[in-house]
C-alpha cells in the first residue's frame, strides 16, 4: 500500500498548507481557522459500532447512548453477540441500530489487516456488512486509518461548509462535491477537516447572531 497516512499534527498542517496553494478559498479559511484538528481516533470493533450509533442522530445523543453502552459493557463484538436485540433497545439502540451492531459482531472483520489495505479495498469490505454504508466507511478510513486522500462526499456538514466557502447557489449532492474534492488530491481528508472545522465556525457564529 502506498498511500499517504496520518499520523500526527504535522502532517495534517502539511496537507493544509499544499491545499492554501492550490486552492484560494482554503487560504482564506484556514487564515479564519488556524492549525486544524487531528481528529484521529482507535480503529476496530468499538469505531465501527460508534460510527453506527452516531448514525442520523446528534452527536449528544450518540454520546448519551455510547455511554449506556460502556456501562452495560456492551462495546465489544462478542458482547453483542451475547445480547438479545431487545436487551440492545433496553440500553438505547433503535431495533434497526441493534441488528446492525449484531451483524457487525457476526461479521469478525480482521481490523489488523484492513490496516494494510488500501481505501478502496477498505470501503468495499466495510460495506459488505449490512449498517455500514459508503460514509461509514470513508469516515473510517479517514478518522481511524488515517488515510491523508479519502474524502466522505455524502457528509452533510461537508456540503453545506463547501456551499458556504465556494458561494456556491445551492448545497453540492454527493456526486458534485466528490468531483469538486478531486481537484485536492492527495490531501483530500486534510481538506473534509478543513470543512468540518469551518462549517463549525459558521454555525458558531450563526449562533452568535
Amino acid at each position: 500500500m502506498d498511500e499517504y497516512i496520518i499520523r500526527n499534527s504535522a502532517d495534517v498542517a502539511k496537507g493544509a498548507a499544499w491545499l492554501a496553494k492550490v486552492e484560494p478559498q482554503f487560504s482564506k479559511a484556514l487564515g479564519q481557522l488556524g492549525p486544524l484538528p487531528l481528529r484521529l481516533r482507535e480503529d476496530g470493533f468499538e469505531a465501527l459500532l460508534s460510527a453506527i450509533v452516531s448514525q442520523q442522530i446528534s452527536v449528544a445523543a450518540a454520546r448519551g447512548v455510547w455511554a449506556k453502552l460502556e456501562a452495560a459493557g456492551a462495546t465489544e463484538a462478542d458482547a453483542i453477540l451475547e445480547l438479545s436485540l431487545e436487551e440492545l433497545r433496553e440500553i438505547g439502540l433503535s431495533r434497526q441500530k441493534a441488528g446492525y451492531g449484531k451483524a457487525l459482531a457476526e461479521h469478525r472483520i480482521d481490523f489488523a489487516a484492513l490496516r494494510c489495505q488500501r481505501s478502496e479495498t477498505v470501503v468495499l469490505a466495510l460495506t459488505e456488512v449490512k449498517g455500514i454504508g459508503i460514509w461509514t466507511a470513508e469516515i473510517y478510513c479517514m478518522f481511524s486509518l488515517g488515510r491523508a486522500d479519502v474524502f466522505a462526499a455524502g457528509d452533510l456538514a461537508l456540503q453545506e461548509s463547501a456551499r458556504i466557502l465556494f458561494g456556491l447557489p445551492e448545497r453540492p449532492k454527493e456526486k458534485e462535491l466528490r468531483q469538486m474534492a478531486e481537484a485536492w488530491s492527495p490531501w483530500r481528508a486534510v481538506a473534509a477537516r478543513l470543512l468540518f472545522t469551518y462549517y463549525h465556525l459558521i454555525k458558531d457564529r450563526e449562533g452568535m447572531t
